[in-house]
């Protein structure tokens, strides 16, 4: 799905069928694989503990604190279980996204420099 240079989408953080309102603390930027895969979910198992976790809130957490990039910085690694339940199901290191960070890499654009 998504080939990684699509526009990012406005997504609700929490689904508006769950309840989720149409307010920027609500909104996020994603990409379209990401909105897609991500769905009404709010929650998914962790595939170490096999646990059902919350997803990464991305206004509410911080990126460093559930994430840190590989030692190529070519994908991205959950280090919480909401790190990686949110890995997961998202599907970040699928590998047109990991195709786009390379070429980003090598452009001097990645990894950002603040999460």
């Amino acid at each position: 799905m998504g080939i990684g240079t699509d526009l990012f989408a406005i997504e609700h953080i929490i689904p508006e069928s769950a309840g989720g309102l149409t307010v920027l603390a609500n909104l996020a930027l994603a990409c379209s694989s990401c909105n897609t895969f991500k769905g009404s979910a709010t929650s998914y198992f962790d595939p170490l503990t096999e646990q059902l976790v919350a997803l990464f809130h991305p206004r509410d957490q911080f990126w460093g604190e559930h994430f840190l990039w590989s030692e190529d910085t070519l994908r991205v690694i959950g280090i919480t279980p909401t790190g990686r339940a949110t890995v997961t199901l998202l599907r970040m290191n699928q590998q047109s996204l990991i195709n786009l960070r390379q070429l980003l890499r090598d452009a001097g654009l990645h990894p950002p420099a603040t999460q």
